[in-house]
């Protein structure tokens, strides 16, 4: 139940996630991501089978790491502005970082029972999606290219430095993967910092304990 629920919540979070970028992009010019369906709140329109669902899913289960998986294709040389661009690329995490707040709330307020011990698979997986959520925050804002975070930086960049970054797109997704699952201080540091802050939101880490242990105990 812990894995359905943490699933659909994730999901939920993930269209939440490329709406917004879309919504954004709209407002700022983009005009033709309406007649491309983003506008409507329908995961199926920014979702790839293989990248938006099975290899995040199977990371997801293996190490527990919220990967982005959704994708809205964007026309920034439509929109008025590089500030618009910068917008767009951090309406995404926004939307994450909303999405953690709204599941850390009712732990933060003392809705939420204290502890896992007893909890019932809805609280487990609602503080599990509140990790989730602050984990994909952090990824997102890496100014590291193919992430959001250089998606905000990208459009005050000089053409020269933008035209020579603009291959590594695409290697960034794999090679920060890569540095968190086999470089162990840069695994440590990004797992801290997502423990630290959602911890600061309220929620108990051994709810993020018992959800990961439900989800890997649901992929074996």
């Amino acid at each position: 139940m812990v894995f359905i629920l943490v699933l659909l919540g994730w999901l939920f979070s993930l269209t939440l996630h490329e709406y917004a970028h879309a919504r954004v992009a709209y407002a700022g010019g983009d005009y033709g991501v309406k007649e491309k369906g983003y506008l409507s709140f329908n995961p199926i329109r920014y979702m790839d089978p293989m990248m938006s669902v099975l290899i995040p899913l199977v990371i997801m289960l293996l190490g527990g790491i919220a990967l982005p998986g959704g994708l809205v294709y964007v026309r920034h040389d439509l929109l008025r502005s590089p500030a618009w661009s910068a917008a767009v690329s951090l309406a995404g995490p926004a939307a994450n970082a909303l999405c953690a707040v709204a599941c850390a709330a009712p732990f933060a307020l003392g809705f939420a029972p204290e502890s896992a011990m007893g909890a019932s698979a809805g609280w487990v997986a609602l503080g599990y999606l509140a990790y989730l959520q602050v984990m994909a925050v952090v990824l997102n804002l890496l100014p590291i290219p193919s992430f959001d975070g250089f998606g905000v930086i990208e459009p005050f960049l000089p053409l020269e430095a933008r035209r020579a970054l603009f291959p590594l797109r695409r290697y960034g997704f794999v090679a920060v993967l890569l540095l968190i699952l086999f470089v162990q201080p840069v695994g440590d540091a990004i797992f801290g910092l997502v423990r630290n802050v959602t911890l600061g939101l309220g929620v108990p880490l051994d709810f993020v304990r018992q959800g990961q242990a439900a989800l890997r105990s649901f992929g074996r």
